[in-house]
């Protein structure tokens, strides 16, 4: 195969990893803090996609345009979902908050199966075929696109968490939670916020990954499976780790399409995945 088509099979994969990682950062940030798994991440952000696609069906809305909306949609989602339903189950057994956020999942997976169907839904925006030459390569507009949208969700939750009065306020729950609470911080609310901030991550992904796969509802388990993999690559809790974990299966992903199937691509996901956890087992960015 010619090296140029090889390198555009690389890139696809990188901008698409990187949407990945987006995703998988919500996920992070919420186990970083709050040190809570969410079992329904990836149902979540098919919930987002379904937003996507019927309002583009229905309005002919671009989910562009849909991402700022449903970021401070999910964003209440997710607050309301951890002071109402996750909160109580804080202190409890992980077993317990295992069975709490699976049962989640389910409820979501078979709502979307009874409201839209099995069948596979997408959206056909104008520019779903346009490209961009960069010399030898042929870049897909809209995976560029994701791929801008998705950097700039993250250096934007980066700040939020480096420069706002809240987000240190979050970071110092991560930290150290007693001495959170001996200064006089609403360890609760903190929680709540950085809940939504997860669910919010869900939300502008979902957007984002209705302009590149078609959407059904078993599509939620799937990527929650795949958020795991990609924290547990780039380290549990890291917001780094979660973003180059992205990258790293979005081009293993497109490798593995490359070197075998496109069916096979979970395969080489999850050879990584065995490493890791075999070499180093804290993950890539994350401290022993």
């Amino acid at each position: 195969m010619p090296a140029e088509a090889v390198a555009n099979i690389v890139l696809s994969g990188l901008l698409t990893g990187l949407v990945y990682g987006l995703m998988a950062l919500g996920l992070s940030v919420i186990y970083g803090v709050v040190r809570i798994v969410n079992f329904a991440h990836g149902e979540l952000m098919a919930v987002a996609m379904y937003g996507a696609v019927f309002a583009f069906a229905l309005a002919g809305i671009d989910p562009l345009w849909m991402l700022v909306p449903t970021a401070l949609a999910f964003f209440g989602l997710g607050y309301v979902l951890q002071r109402g339903l996750v909160n109580p189950f804080i202190d409890r057994p992980e077993h317990a908050q295992f069975i709490l956020l699976l049962a989640l999942a389910l409820v979501i997976v078979n709502a979307l199966l009874v409201a839209f169907g099995p069948d596979a839904r997408a959206v056909q925006v104008g520019y779903a075929l346009d490209s961009y030459q960069l010399g030898p390569l042929l870049v897909d507009k809209v995976r560029v696109i994701c791929a801008v949208v998705a950097l700039a969700a993250c250096a934007l939750l980066f700040a939020i968490f480096r420069y706002t009065a809240f987000g240190k306020a979050i970071r110092a729950c991560a930290d150290n939670l007693l001495g959170a609470q001996v200064i006089g911080l609403n360890v609760k609310h903190l929680y709540a916020l950085t809940f939504g901030l997860g669910v919010a991550c869900c939300g502008v992904a979902g957007c984002l990954m209705s302009l590149l796969v078609d959407v059904t509802p078993s599509i939620g388990p799937a990527y929650t499976l795949l958020a795991f993999v990609i924290v547990i690559i780039g380290g549990l809790g890291s917001m780094v780790g979660a973003l180059a974990g992205g990258v790293l299966i979005g081009v293993s992903e497109s490798v593995a399409g490359l070197l075998f199937t496109p069916s096979a691509k979970s395969m080489l996901s999850f050879g990584l995945l065995i490493l890791v956890l075999a070499f180093r087992p804290q993950g890539l960015f994350k401290a022993r």
